[in-house]
């Protein structure tokens, strides 16, 4: 039995997602979950994924690379109001820092470092987009989407 990682997700209420909701692609089964929530609950307004592009400066090379965030997400809360969120799914382990120096240096760890540099430049870029927009940026792990 194999579960599938990738997929296409086919959204009970299409008019809800913004972008062509015929084109719904899960990169983990968090995301699907994720997605699945989104669809079908009813405070959930609008919602999107990967629909969002920031600009962001990357850490390895200096350039200006594309984030495209994972979702967006509009709610009406318990007051009536409308909020807007930008939303990552990570797994918990690629949201903190690596471990500073490890005595023994593998490929390992500088892949660790590398991923933190970036994805750190990544959520700084989107707080600054959210903080402009009056949005929220947030990252959900594993613990969150349980």
């Amino acid at each position: 039995f194999h579960m599938a990682y990738k997929g296409r997700y086919s959204p009970i209420n299409p008019a809800k997602y913004q972008g062509n909701p015929s084109n719904i692609i899960y990169r983990s089964l968090w995301e699907r979950k994720m997605m699945k929530w989104c669809d079908l609950n009813p405070d959930v307004i609008k919602w999107g994924s990967e629909e969002t592009v920031i600009p962001y400066v990357s850490p390895l090379d200096r350039k200006i690379h594309r984030y495209f965030v994972d979702f967006y997400v509009q709610v009406r809360t318990k007051d009536g109001q409308l909020k807007s969120f930008l939303v990552e799914v990570k797994p918990k382990k690629y949201t903190k820092a690596p471990d500073k120096a490890p005595k023994k240096k593998t490929r390992a760890w500088f892949g660790e470092v590398k991923a933190w540099g970036i994805n750190s430049a990544k959520w700084k870029a989107a707080s600054e987009y959210c903080k402009d927009r009056k949005w929220e940026f947030i990252i959900l792990t594993e613990d969150h989407l349980n």
